[in-house]
């Protein structure tokens, strides 16, 4: 066979290869977090969130809800650099992106918890 006619079953046979893969991958919640900002931030949103009084104080005066924290903690930025290392715990920085740069977390990762320390704001 030459390559005119090895094409169109080579093409053909990639168009439903595709369709498969996104029929049975887009049904499924998959996420790709590779990059050491991405995987930690999805690690502190799996775990149970608990509030320090100063942060709920922040919440209220600043008047900010838990689904801006939320909405921070899955796209925000992590200072990985300057990382504080604790008994069990490591206490990273985050920053929020976009409309919510001027809004900065400190957290406490550890290995049940994240304790939301402290927030401030920017202006």
């Amino acid at each position: 066979m030459t390559f005119k006619q090895r094409l169109p079953y080579f093409l053909g046979g990639l168009t439903v290869g595709i369709i498969i893969v996104v029929f049975f991958l887009g049904k499924k919640n998959t996420t790709f977090d590779y990059g050491p900002n991405a995987r930690l931030l999805k690690n502190i949103r799996l775990k149970e969130r608990v509030f320090s009084n100063e942060a709920l104080s922040a919440l209220s005066t600043y008047e900010i809800d838990t689904a801006t924290i939320s909405q921070i903690l899955k796209n925000g930025d992590a200072d990985m650099w300057n990382k504080i290392k604790l008994d069990t715990c490591i206490q990273y920085s985050i920053r929020g992106n976009n409309e919510l740069e001027h809004i900065s977390i400190v957290i406490k990762n550890c290995d049940s918890e994240a304790f939301i320390e402290k927030i401030t704001i920017n202006k």
